[in-house]
């Protein structure tokens, strides 16, 4: 019985919880939909996997802020491929009671604490990398679960 009452404090936790905006010039957290080099929702076909974030709009160069209260858990490195490089970071954030990481971003740090609505990078250039494309941010769950529903 003690266990089911904890589980539902946790999932509550968490169902109040919806990202803020995460990009200068996206205030509502517009989604790519669909382009050239594919659609940005969570579940989208990637050839033979699947991809496993959430695309938010950011234009190369932007600001990206803290969704709400986050505490900074190391840069992420997002591709092997050299040819990627432009592109390659990203960090791990923890905060609302989610772990989760952006990618395609330039951290101003990696440790520390940043408070909703402060800014923790700059986007980085995309177009360099995937001309044509809807620049975002990627956000994935640190379970690689769906970041739909934090979302409105």
């Amino acid at each position: 019985m003690r266990v089911v009452v904890v589980l539902l404090a946790v999932l509550c936790v968490c169902d109040g919880v919806q990202f803020g905006p995460l990009c200068a010039g996206n205030p509502n957290n517009r989604r790519r939909i669909s382009d050239s080099w594919g659609q940005g929702r969570y579940g989208a076909p990637r050839g033979s996997r699947t991809h496993k974030g959430l695309d938010i709009v950011c234009e190369d160069g932007s600001v990206v802020y803290a969704p709400f209260d986050v505490t900074l858990g190391g840069r992420v490195i997002v591709y092997t491929d050299p040819n990627k490089a432009a592109i390659n970071n990203g960090i791990n954030l923890n905060g609302g009671g989610l772990k989760f990481k952006l990618f395609y971003v330039q951290p101003d740090r990696v440790s520390g604490t940043v408070r909703k609505g402060e800014r923790i990078g700059v986007m980085l250039p995309m177009q360099q990398v995937y001309p044509g494309i809807t620049s975002h941010v990627h956000v994935q769950m640190s379970d690689r679960s769906d970041p739909t529903p934090y979302f409105n």
